[in-house]
């Protein structure tokens, strides 16, 4: 087909925001040929914090096409099984075993820290030239025709204006492209209140060093959920098992008095500990090691399902379009393939167009290609989690009954595990998806048809 034409590769795509999708996002792309990407992030600088997160092998799959698992695998620990256990008597529910996920999807499933994830993609994007990261910048007044253009505003300096050829919004549940998008449609920008909050806790084997308890789970190979009415804890051990992680999901009544404008609020240790008071002493003494001060709630939302993510040559990533509670650990993973499938159908750009620039027309084909094979499934993965999260928080009832049987027949090998996240079938549907392979057959049955 000839040698890629340069302004092909010259198309200049933006990037708002540069949490895990964006940098993905940048990351795919440059890999795909492209060599101007810039990224517009409001943070002065990428000091990365949070906790631990479940790294699967969908995730794992597509970070190593980009180079840069092996240094964030090296740094986590593989989950060999996983544990459901009653928060108030610590008797197990269920229990999975998970040596089979590696020689059934060629990756280990593995939990590490979120920083080590998002540090080695950060990495992975400053070795490419192609790559420039615009710090300390707001974003305001995003048109989508007759090409993308928006407002960018440094925290210190004029605003400017930024015309683009493709627009990648990756800017979060609050997302300002999203909002602007859904105004031209006519349609309400409907973030939901989930009700739930979540406290993330890490530990230090220091701290734990003289519990026996505490250090059994440290050094297993386990991740570990204690349920109860509306609340659950989940735990497992990161960092090479330095860290012991623990997020809990409960009631989120602390936010009454929260500043409308975030998400998160400063945590009362004595509620936190009121929230699990009828867990066993054992869990309820982890959570207590917490230091007073230091505790931090974050709250819960999501969005309903989008009439698109598409507008032009404009395409909403991650949490702007699909954001999820976290029962099914899939949140990052699925912003990180809604960036791998953008990196083959934008490159597929260059490919099929080896001696013109694409036109409009191409590129917002390329982005429906994008939509068609991410939409329904991160829409079907984002309501697969709210399930997920309803039974494992299931009070009294026939309800918590069925699951409760569900969770004993699963003791003889039988059925489906509530706690979907561990159920195979759950599973085969998540980590048995190429998200390369899917993007890169959407797109050629397009041309076909051409």
């Amino acid at each position: 087909m000839g040698i890629p034409n340069k302004m092909s590769k010259n198309l200049k795509i933006s990037i708002i925001g540069a949490g895990m999708g964006g940098l993905a996002s940048a990351l795919a792309c440059a890999k795909a040929g492209f060599e101007d990407i810039e990224i517009f992030e409001a943070a002065s600088d990428l000091g990365f914090v949070g906790a631990g997160i479940q790294l699967a092998p969908n995730m794992a799959r597509i970070l190593d096409k980009l180079g840069v698992w092996d240094p964030i695998a090296a740094d986590a620990v593989v989950c060999e099984e996983t544990s459901i256990r009653q928060g108030s008597t610590d008797d197990e529910l269920g229990h999975v075993d998970l040596h089979y996920v590696k020689p059934t999807y060629q990756y280990d499933h593995m939990v590490g820290h979120r920083a080590t994830l998002a540090g080695g993609l950060y990495d992975g994007c400053k070795r490419e030239k192609a790559i420039k990261f615009t710090f300390g910048t707001t974003i305001t007044d995003v048109q989508f025709s007759p090409q993308p253009s928006f407002t960018a505003t440094p925290r210190k300096g004029e605003p400017y204006t930024v015309e683009t050829d493709v627009l990648l919004a990756a800017d979060g549940i609050k997302s300002i492209v999203r909002a602007a998008m859904l105004r031209e449609l006519g349609a309400q920008d409907d973030v939901q209140d989930t009700g739930q909050a979540a406290y993330r806790i890490m530990l230090t084997r220091e701290q734990m060093k003289d519990d026996p308890y505490m250090l059994a789970l440290l050094d297993a190979n386990k991740v570990t959920r204690w349920v109860g009415p509306k609340r659950h804890i989940i735990a497992y051990p990161i960092s090479s098992k330095q860290i012991y992680n623990i997020s809990t999901v409960q009631p989120d009544d602390n936010f009454a008095a929260a500043p409308s404008a975030t998400y998160t609020t400063k945590g009362s240790k004595s509620a936190m500990m009121e929230v699990f008071a009828d867990f066993v002493p054992n869990v309820k003494k982890m959570l207590d090691i917490v230091p007073d001060g230091e505790v931090c709630e974050w709250k819960l939302r999501v969005h309903s399902p989008l009439p698109t993510w598409i507008r032009g040559q404009v395409a909403l990533v991650g949490d702007a379009c699909h954001p999820t509670l976290p029962h099914l650990a899939q949140g990052a993973a699925q912003a990180i393939e809604d960036a791998a499938v953008l990196g083959v159908v934008l490159g597929k750009l260059i490919i099929h167009n080896p001696n013109s620039t694409p036109n409009p027309a191409e590129i917002n084909q390329a982005l429906r290609v994008y939509e068609k094979v991410r939409k329904e499934r991160a829409e079907t993965l984002v309501e697969t989690a709210a399930a997920a999260g309803r039974a494992m928080h299931l009070g009294e009832g026939k309800e918590k009954e069925e699951r409760d049987r569900q969770f004993k027949a699963l003791k003889d090998g039988k059925g489906p595990v509530p706690d979907k996240w561990a159920d195979a079938d759950v599973q085969r549907i998540i980590y048995g998806f190429d998200a390369v392979a899917e993007a890169d057959k959407a797109f050629e049955e397009l041309v076909s048809k051409l």
